[in-house]
């Protein structure tokens, strides 16, 4: 099964060669504007692959306040769901934590705790093939600029160590200097995938991940 993996667009909406899966792991536009979630839609829409599947990210404000913005016939949204695929199960959770300085108008789908945060990763079930997040566990492809490793611990102690996922893949964005593939490791044989399109100065210089499964 041919997968292509993208996070981070923030209006940047590149072409992608199709195929079995497509999955979009937030932060869909540039200004989280009613136009620029128009040419998210027809772009995905354009795109060949047999099931598309997105979820939200922390800039999504529009779709937090209104659901999905426009006809979403074109893909599958995930919030807090689940939906499978060539007998895969698949889980999307758009849930990210604040930080000092956060700007104001990119806090949809954020909480203020860890503790908040594992009452909603609480709810993806151990069995899930495919899991999508939009930002990542601690330690795992979540290093910024200043070499701060700023991933959920939420999701690393409670779903990784303690409850003991083992996915097959597992996507996310969020951290932009996070961009690439970890993985599978030898303890839980899951590959990791931070999609990032943009990096951390916003220009779309990272290519979707492009994988088989």
């Amino acid at each position: 099964m041919i997968c292509d993996l993208i996070s981070d667009l923030h209006g940047f909406y590149p072409q992608l060669e199709g195929g079995d899966l497509l999955i979009v792991a937030g932060d869909l536009t540039a200004r989280d504007t009613q136009s620029e979630y128009f040419k998210f839609l027809c772009w995905i829409d354009k795109l060949n692959y047999k099931k598309k599947i997105v979820i939200s990210g922390n800039h999504d404000n529009l779709v937090q306040k209104h659901g999905v913005v426009g006809d979403n016939d074109a893909f599958e949204y995930l919030c807090d769901s689940g939906t499978e695929f060539k007998g895969l199960k698949i889980y999307g959770s758009p849930w990210t934590k604040t930080f000092e300085g956060m700007n104001p108008h990119c806090k949809a789908f954020t909480v203020d705790t860890e503790e908040e945060l594992a009452e909603k990763f609480a709810l993806i079930p151990s069995d899930v093939d495919i899991l999508i997040t939009h930002g990542p566990p601690f330690a795992i492809l979540d290093m910024t600029e200043d070499g701060k490793q700023v991933g959920s611990t939420a999701l690393m102690a409670n779903h990784i160590c303690a409850k003991g996922y083992r996915p097959k893949l597992w996507v996310f964005g969020h951290i932009h200097e996070g961009y690439g593939q970890d993985g599978p490791y030898q303890w839980n044989k899951t590959k990791y995938v931070n999609a990032s399109h943009v990096n951390e100065k916003y220009k779309p210089v990272n290519k979707p991940v492009r994988i088989e499964l």
